[in-house]
């Protein structure tokens, strides 16, 4: 019998978590709450992410580019108004990126740590 592995929670490295969660709670609308003693936000299905402030953290660069820190990964949300959540997003403390590859299908967008997210449409 195979036994399915489920994801847990995602983990975020940054250099203020408390910075962090208030940006995700907000963007997401998801509740902000305190898991494993770290700060997180939960969605209303059950997703968690965590943030852990980093004593020698270092912001990813996007697009990559040789000898810098490159991005671990990245998350994409689907939403109903791309345009209405970049501004949503910017009034929180996003940038959008300077390089945009999504055409009308999404647009990139890079978070108070340094982490580039997408905002595609759904």
């Amino acid at each position: 019998m195979k036994q399915e592995v489920t994801l847990g929670n995602i983990m975020v490295d940054c250099d203020d978590e408390q910075k962090l969660q208030t940006f995700y709670g907000e963007l997401l609308g998801w509740e902000m709450c305190e898991l494993f003693a770290r700060p997180a936000v939960k969605s209303s299905n059950g997703i968690v992410f965590l943030f852990i402030e980093e004593p020698d953290y270092i912001r990813p660069v996007w697009p990559e580019k040789d000898g810098e820190q490159q991005k671990q990964m990245h998350f994409d949300f689907q939403v109903d108004d791309v345009l209405l959540m970049a501004k949503k997003a910017e009034s929180l403390g996003a940038i959008k990126a300077n390089d945009q590859f999504g055409g009308d299908d999404f647009i990139t967008m890079i978070d108070p740590a340094g982490h580039p997210f997408c905002l595609c449409r759904e």
